[in-house]
């Protein structure tokens, strides 16, 4: 750290505390959209619903809060959205 003031201590960690916390979202949401695709590949729409249900509830939380941004949740939403009303009914 090239400066020895406490404010700019602090907002280094604050930074850090906010990356680890943003980096564990993302990853999250990654985890989600991979049993989507999973499920869908199975053919199991049952499935396929609930983890698509899942991933929209991380991915929306995760727009509201700026760590994705509002289109590319939406992006994410719709595609993942196509993949799972290609099974049927």
């Amino acid at each position: 750290m090239a400066t020895k003031s406490s404010s700019a201590e602090k907002r280094q960690k604050q930074n850090e505390k906010r990356r680890v916390q943003n980096k564990m979202v993302k990853s999250s949401i990654r985890t989600a959209a991979k049993k989507v695709v999973v499920a869908s590949q199975g053919k199991d729409k049952a499935a396929a619903d609930a983890a698509l249900l899942d991933m929209v509830k991380k991915i929306d939380t995760a727009a509201r809060k700026g760590i994705v941004k509002k289109n590319a949740a939406a992006r994410k939403k719709s595609r993942m959205q196509l993949l799972v009303n290609r099974l049927g009914v």
